[in-house]
């Protein structure tokens, strides 16, 4: 109760936070970010915010200041970057349609190919734009293979080395995307050994070459100066710009889904139903079977399975061990759940959509967002 009448008094003017609520910290956002800083100082290297991750405009002024841009996988995230984060876009897409380019080519500085059979088809639309093509490499790292970059019969990016050579002169960069949340240094380090060794011979005609996203190297202990030190000598063996793509290693542990329990039932154990849904409003962790990260005490005597409130059987974030009962009312609060959850979330059940606030790094909380009814018609026809 204390609790929410201090964010009472903290909220902007004429604004109501009710759960569920994600909210973003911006001071621990500015922790990642002063990784990547350091990074850019150290190597030179430069860095676009993956938008398919993390799209909320509302801390892109913060974001600029260390970011160089963004990165998008569509024509929407194309157009967001440019307007609302206004640095370098960086474009790509599986497959774009005739029409797709030509509107993406206003708001593009850069425009990625998945394959060379849509590079050949558009090239000659290009214009001013630098082009670039993703290459699939062969070696990948993830621990999920629906999220494997290089998982057989892939269709992300050429692997013909062959057809790669004819089409060089044609393009400025080349982009790798081969990592989901690699906090493995040593793998990354051999994968680029690979990469270089393979593909060494097109670099040198190349102005920046892009290794994706999925490298966890704001990870806590992550050995920043060896990775520092790593891409600072491929950089300079090649006489390329080094880019990389981060999503979930910019926000991560930056925000929290804030969540109230509406009911308590039993059935062979106590199940916890709050006001949100992992259908709904977390999605990623019914995609790989994970569960939610809420603080657990393993010493906790009083254990629940807790639950969304969807009709979906299987809408679980999770079993946990707590010190005292829960009860309705009690507030609970999801960590980690910045990434792939407000761009995913969706209208399933007709349930409430949770605002989206942020905690200023001067302490205030800004409710950016509260969604109606009215959204929810509107998202439908």
């Amino acid at each position: 109760m204390l609790l929410h009448l201090y964010y009472k008094h903290m909220l902007g003017k004429n604004k109501k936070l009710t759960t569920p609520y994600y909210l973003i910290y911006e001071s621990k956002l500015l922790k990642n970010l002063k990784i990547i800083e350091r990074i850019k100082k150290a190597c030179g290297a430069k860095f676009v915010l993956a938008l398919k991750c993390f799209s909320t405009w509302s801390v892109f002024p913060l974001m600029r200041k260390y970011l160089d841009g963004t990165t998008s996988s569509s024509l929407y995230e194309a157009r967001l970057g440019c307007e609302k984060f206004k640095k370098e876009v960086h474009a790509y897409s599986v497959a774009y349609s005739s029409d797709e380019i030509k509107q993406i080519k206003r708001y593009a500085d850069k425009i990625i190919f998945n394959s060379i059979s849509q590079l050949k088809m558009f090239y000659r639309y290009m214009g001013h734009l630098e082009i670039g093509l993703r290459i699939n490499p062969g070696v990948s790292f993830s621990c999920f293979d629906l999220a494997n970059p290089a998982r057989r019969y892939s269709r992300l990016g050429a692997t013909n080395k062959k057809a790669l050579l004819k089409i060089i002169p044609l393009i400025d960069g080349v982009m790798f995307h081969f990592n989901c949340e690699n906090n493995d240094f040593e793998n990354f380090s051999s994968n680029i050994d690979f990469i270089s060794r393979k593909y060494g011979g097109l670099f040198d005609k190349l102005k920046w070459v892009s290794f994706g996203g999925g490298i966890y190297f704001t990870k806590e202990g992550y050995p920043v100066d060896k990775f520092c030190k790593k891409v600072n000598e491929f950089s300079r063996k090649f006489s390329v710009q080094v880019y990389f793509e981060p999503g979930e290693t910019v926000i991560t542990q930056s925000a929290q889904l804030v969540t109230k329990v509406l009911d308590i039932v039993h059935n062979g154990i106590d199940v916890a139903i709050v006001d949100s849904s992992v259908e709904a409003h977390m999605l990623d962790l019914l995609t790989y079977r994970l569960s939610a990260k809420i603080k657990s005490e393993d010493s906790g005597y009083f254990k629940y399975q807790i639950a969304g409130r969807s009709c979906l059987a299987g809408d679980v974030f999770g079993t946990y061990r707590f010190k005292s009962r829960l009860k309705i009312g009690s507030i609970l609060r999801i960590n980690d759940a910045a990434g792939y959850t407000m761009v995913k979330k969706n209208w399933f059940n007709g349930l409430s959509m949770p605002s989206i606030a942020v905690k200023r790094l001067n302490g205030t909380i800004d409710v950016i967002r509260n969604f109606e009814y009215n959204d929810f018609v509107n998202s439908l026809s």
